[in-house]
């Protein structure tokens, strides 16, 4: 399994209220509430995020309110990825839920900057920076939530055993 795409780049202690506000949250459209992803720190980031493309983050990536919303606006926009310094632990946990690959990768969210290309394989956790060249060991993914991945979250992975 491997994510490949263009970069969008953010500090630390992006919250889920910046991730998705609060005054979208009765949108019941997954589309449509997508469309309001990060509009708060990057009101163009629905308009160039194109599918594929990958988040870099800094430190505490998804603190705040431990709502599913915020990691699913993210995969539903587009982005199939996420690498973080560290991320807050329910945003992980929800994210792997619903089929959002993330990577704790300190080196990499801070060496990668806003705009590159960037290929992860997620068999190995190698996370390739394509613009320099530069590579960088993230934790692979254990073959059970790969395989939680592969399903789009773990409702489906359950309910095709």
């Amino acid at each position: 399994m491997n994510a490949k795409g263009k970069v969008f780049k953010y500090g630390d202690n992006v919250d889920t209220d910046v991730i998705i506000p609060a005054r979208y949250l009765a949108i019941q459209d997954r589309m449509e509430l997508a469309s309001h992803c990060m509009e708060d720190i990057d009101d163009t980031f629905t308009k160039r995020v194109s599918k594929g493309d990958i988040m870099v983050a800094g430190r505490n990536f998804g603190c705040g309110s431990s709502r599913e919303h915020a990691p699913q606006v993210i995969k539903d926009s587009g982005i199939s990825c996420v690498i973080a310094c560290t991320f807050a632990r329910i945003f992980y946990r929800n994210a792997i839920n619903i089929g959002l690959p993330i990577i704790e990768c300190e080196e990499a969210a801070t060496a990668i900057e806003d705009g590159h290309e960037v290929s992860i394989d997620f068999d190995t956790g190698l996370i390739t920076d394509d613009t320099t060249g530069k590579t960088y060991q993230g934790q692979a993914f254990p073959e059970f939530m790969q395989k939680i991945i592969k399903a789009e979250g773990l409702v489906n992975y359950i309910n095709a055993k």
